[in-house]
């Protein structure tokens, strides 16, 4: 399945003099879905957790392979999902999620 969306960066910049924060920038990118998988996670909570294992595969470019330990979500059917692996395999990277990105 082919996929088109965007990608957060977490990247650290100095608000004030020593002061750093956390700031997330937006790139998007073409890509395929390589593999894809839902299971809901049961436990003492209201609502249950889902589990998104889902692995997208990307057309990298200079920024992503710069600065692929930053990635922090992908956005996939409206929903921002925590990346939880990233494989180098020039000219793409292979990108795992977990669960629902909360930050």
């Amino acid at each position: 399945m082919k996929y088109y969306g965007i990608i957060g960066y977490g990247m650290t910049v100095e608000k004030n003099p020593g002061v750093y924060e956390e700031e997330i920038t937006e790139h998007s990118y073409f890509g395929d879905i390589t593999r894809s998988s839902i299971k809901a996670q049961t436990g003492s909570k209201v609502n249950e957790d889902v589990l998104f294992s889902n692995d997208f595969s990307i057309v990298a470019d200079p920024f992503a392979f710069e600065n692929f330990s930053f990635i922090r979500y992908i956005v996939y059917a409206g929903v921002k999902w925590r990346v939880t692996n990233v494989e180098i395999q020039y000219p793409r990277l292979i990108i795992s999620v977990g669960g629902v990105y909360n930050g």
